[in-house]
């Protein structure tokens, strides 16, 4: 553990949230990164049906656990994380995925960063040109991109990162009402439209061959349900987001 970083992230209420479904074969590896860093970690098992429990039970005593037993999507875990994470007096929740795709190294800079920024959203901004980097991943990051700009009038090179610092002081009673993958962008949406800052933080990222990898994003229903959730935002930001980032500009 780097105790100069601890004692930072305590003393700016910072912890680390990572949501996991069925990513038994690597979370050992990712909890040992982390935990080389910070022991500020939660973990959501969301319900898992591989062995992810008895990995977690081996880390019971060094991280907090938060478990139900039937899955209900990323999104879902999320808000679960958060809800212990500010039961635990957090200010800020730093989101990482289970599945080794993101380096603990970069926690440094999202801790440097929300110093500067403490109540600022933090977004982590991968490298898209990178090797073995999925080319649908690319396109799909350059559609988000688009359609968050029209959404929020903000501009990010990466919407689709799963890395991120989330300001749980700013997020009081917001939660993601959808569950699965698209809640992460419906959490940057909605936080622009509540003029929360929005600052992209670089970071890398693993991308093993096909063979070695392993998601849980269903390519068909997936999509269909980001597209229906950019859609409805966009109806939203014309009927209400973009009026009250307007008010709340003024207000402020």
């Amino acid at each position: 553990m780097t105790p100069i970083l601890e004692n930072e992230m305590k003393r700016r209420g910072v912890c680390v949230v990572i949501p996991t479904y069925n990513n038994g074969q690597f979370l050992a590896s990712v909890l040992n990164d982390v935990l080389r860093y910070t022991s500020l970690v939660v973990v959501v098992n969301d319900g898992s049906t591989d062995r992810t429990g008895e990995v977690l039970a081996r880390y019971s005593a060094q991280v907090e656990v938060v478990s139900y037993p039937q899955n209900r999507g990323k999104g879902y875990a999320l808000g679960k994380g958060f809800d212990r994470a500010e039961a635990l007096g957090y200010a800020h929740a730093i989101s990482m995925d289970a599945d080794g795709q993101h380096f603990a190294d970069d926690l440094p800079r999202f801790v440097e960063t929300a110093a500067a920024h403490p109540d600022a959203m933090l977004v982590g901004c991968r490298e898209l040109r990178q090797k073995n980097m999925p080319k649908k991943n690319t396109f799909a990051n350059k559609l988000s991109n688009f359609w968050f700009a029209v959404q929020t009038g903000v501009r990010l090179p990466d919407t689709q990162a799963g890395f991120r610092l989330y300001p749980l002081a700013k997020m009081k009673g917001l939660r993601a009402v959808t569950s699965r993958y698209e809640a992460e962008l419906e959490l940057l949406v909605r936080l622009a439209w509540r003029n929360v800052a929005q600052i992209p933080v670089p970071i890398r990222a693993r991308y093993p061959p096909p063979a070695e990898r392993v998601s849980h994003f269903r390519p068909g229903i997936d999509f269909l349900r980001i597209s229906a959730l950019n859609a409805i935002l966009v109806l939203l930001a014309i009927a209400y987001g973009h009026l009250s980032r307007i008010i709340r500009r003024l207000l402020q």
